[in-house]
């Protein structure tokens, strides 16, 4: 994102937190990971699907009328599509929060918040190919961007069932970030062993 709030988040360690269910080739569960969510008491961040919600408040929807009013004012206002989009994912309005951040991103071609934000929402539309294209161009754009390197190997494993391409990105994530984490404190290289034990499993 292109807010204050956002760019502190690029300051401090990032825990990063995945929700895993053992046996991903029948089914496993796994949540992408969006930038505006909020840091819970355990330091951590929550996940996109942890924080949508339905209805939206009655400030939120000050704000998106708000924003939506400086937008056709001012149709170039990169930070305001961005900020959209975030209000219109809060609210669960997927494909606006796409155009929005799609808008964000025409103008602001290389922030690499945005192009995850998009990718993640991407993902949430079924989109996972244009999703996939989100995340390269946010590594592209910032190569120790950690979000887009987790988001883009959650959907080359659950949603593409690329495996190995899926770990070859956590492990170029662990090269940035060796201490990453998942959401109960296990670390993200425990989560690439159970990933590789169903694989040699699957294989035999």
């Amino acid at each position: 994102m292109t807010t204050d709030k956002m760019v502190k988040k690029e300051t401090i360690f990032i825990a990063i937190a995945i929700s895993l269910v053992v046996g991903f080739l029948t089914g496993t569960i796994f949540t992408t990971y969006k930038l505006s969510s909020s840091k819970n008491s355990a330091g951590q961040y929550t996940s996109a699907s942890e924080q949508q919600d339905s209805s939206g408040n009655a400030e939120q929807l000050k704000e998106i009328t708000a924003l939506e009013l400086e937008v056709q004012k001012n149709p170039n206002n990169g930070e305001a599509w961005a900020q959209l989009g975030n209000l219109y994912y809060d609210t669960s309005q997927v494909k606006k929060a796409i155009t929005a951040y799609s808008r964000a991103q025409a103008i602001l071609p290389a922030n690499a918040d945005i192009l995850t934000d998009l990718g993640v929402m991407y993902r949430l539309d079924k989109q996972p190919d244009k999703a996939l294209e989100s995340f390269n161009k946010a590594i592209q754009a910032n190569a120790r961007h950690e979000y887009a390197r987790l988001n883009k190997g959650i959907v080359l494993l659950y949603d593409q069932n690329r495996a190995p391409e899926a770990l070859q990105a956590w492990q170029e994530l662990l090269a940035i970030n060796p201490k990453a984490v998942i959401a109960n404190g296990r670390s993200l290289q425990d989560l690439m062993a159970e990933v590789r034990k169903e694989l040699d499993k699957t294989s035999k």
